[in-house]
């Protein structure tokens, strides 16, 4: 694989940022393009053609940009969109399931494994394909919550409702005794402590932001960390450069962003 050029990394919006600070924790000197597609979010609630579009469209855009390997950091994308991404693209391709299917294949005691994701993710089957792959005989349950990512973004991610909110979701899986609870949004890292309080020490919580920055290592091979020894950076594309995402980027990164390089859709068009 070639050690030149930057690793792109996308999503519907502001979320796959958890997977860019989980990277750069691990690849502190690796240059990042990140482009979040802010004017068509979500991503969650639409059909699987308008997802495979979308996708197609960043993942050639990125590649014109120069990148060397792309991370599609959407559960979404990386539900209905990925396998078409891997078959075009001439460059290394990663998304979010299969990392996540396998942590907690790895993690479970009993086989007894949920999911937290869209409605979108959790319709695909695709992390429940990933995991009867891995495991035949595990049991797999899953439940779409479409108030967590709304709730992230406000930044009431400890706010008593948050809390609420992720009882009434976790209930019928906790329920169903899972130990292991996979995180299929790349929002849900933020949500952690209050998931942690309402699971309990018990259920092993798999963020799928950090077992995607972990296979990518992998994937970059034997060294890595050390062959990326230069200054790193960041550089953020949006099709909407509003405010909104610059203050909820800076929540989730916990440092501030450089200047956000807008992105017209028409520059989107596939050839």
């Amino acid at each position: 694989m070639s050690r030149a050029g930057p690793i792109g990394v996308f999503d519907s919006g502001v979320g796959g940022l958890t997977v860019v600070g989980e990277i750069r924790r691990r690849l502190p000197g690796e240059k990042i393009l990140y482009f979040g597609d802010t004017a068509r979010v979500p991503y969650g609630n639409k059909s699987p053609r308008t997802v495979e579009r979308y996708s197609r469209e960043i993942a050639h855009f990125l590649a014109r940009q120069g990148i060397r390997f792309l991370v599609v950091a959407c559960n979404t994308s990386s539900a209905v969109a990925l396998p078409g991404l891997e078959k075009r693209a001439k460059l290394p391709v990663l998304g979010m399931i299969l990392p996540g299917a396998e942590a907690a294949v790895r993690a479970s005691r009993t086989g007894r494994i949920g999911l937290i994701g869209t409605r979108a993710t959790v319709a695909s089957g695709a992390y429940a394909r990933a995991v009867k792959a891995l495991a035949p005989r595990a049991r797999f349950f899953a439940a779409a919550c479409p108030l967590l990512v709304p709730l992230v973004e406000e930044g009431w991610a400890q706010d008593p409702v948050a809390e609420e909110v992720v009882a009434r979701y976790l209930g019928p899986l906790l329920a169903r005794d899972v130990d292991t609870l996979i995180l299929g949004c790349t929002h849900y890292p933020v949500l952690v402590p209050v998931l942690r309080k309402v699971a309990g020490p018990s259920v092993a919580l798999i963020s799928s932001s950090e077992a995607a920055a972990e296979a990518l290592v992998r994937r970059l091979g034997p060294g890595a960390a050390g062959r990326a020894a230069g200054a790193g950076g960041l550089t953020c594309f949006v099709t909407d450069a509003g405010t909104y995402f610059r203050e909820v980027a800076e929540r989730i990164l916990g440092h501030p962003l450089g200047p956000l390089k807008a992105v017209d859709e028409e520059r989107l068009v596939l050839p």
